[in-house]
């Protein structure tokens, strides 16, 4: 997918971006498309369940062109077994970061919009809902 130029408020070159109406996807392995596997415990990830409806949707997602990218706490020794689990179910997705910090309780900072969604057991639709963004501003 070929990313916009942008400018930032001086007129300088910035960040390029998506085009509109495409998003960046960075979806979790563990609890969220698999079942929840511990690092401690990788022989059992090859052999994970698959949670009903994950492949489907990340599939339609990336059918209609948006960027899928997993994004796991597991480690890059867990690189090959993680990919392995993905390909045998079908995941269409360009690419997998590996390292996420562990723990949850994620408050992510950046210059560009994120929306985040809690995964709760169950793929749907995603449904916008308005919600209170603070904005940090220099002086």
């Amino acid at each position: 997918m070929e990313l916009k130029k942008a400018k930032d408020q001086a007129g300088k070159n910035a960040s390029p971006v998506l085009p509109e109406g495409k998003k960046n996807f960075l979806i979790d392995i563990d609890g969220t498309v698999s079942e929840d596997i511990p690092n401690e415990e990788p022989d059992r990830m090859i052999d994970a369940y698959l949670i009903p409806g994950a492949k489907e949707q990340c599939n339609q997602w990336y059918d209609e062109g948006h960027i899928i990218t997993f994004f796991t706490s597991r480690t890059e020794e867990h690189r090959k077994v993680t990919e392995d689990w993905l390909n045998k179910h079908g995941f269409k997705y360009h690419g997998l970061l590996m390292g996420k910090p562990r723990g949850g309780n994620y408050h992510w900072i950046d210059n560009h919009i994120v929306r985040a969604t809690q995964f709760k057991t169950q793929w749907s639709k995603l449904v916008e809902k308005k919600v209170n963004i603070q904005v940090f501003k220099g002086d």
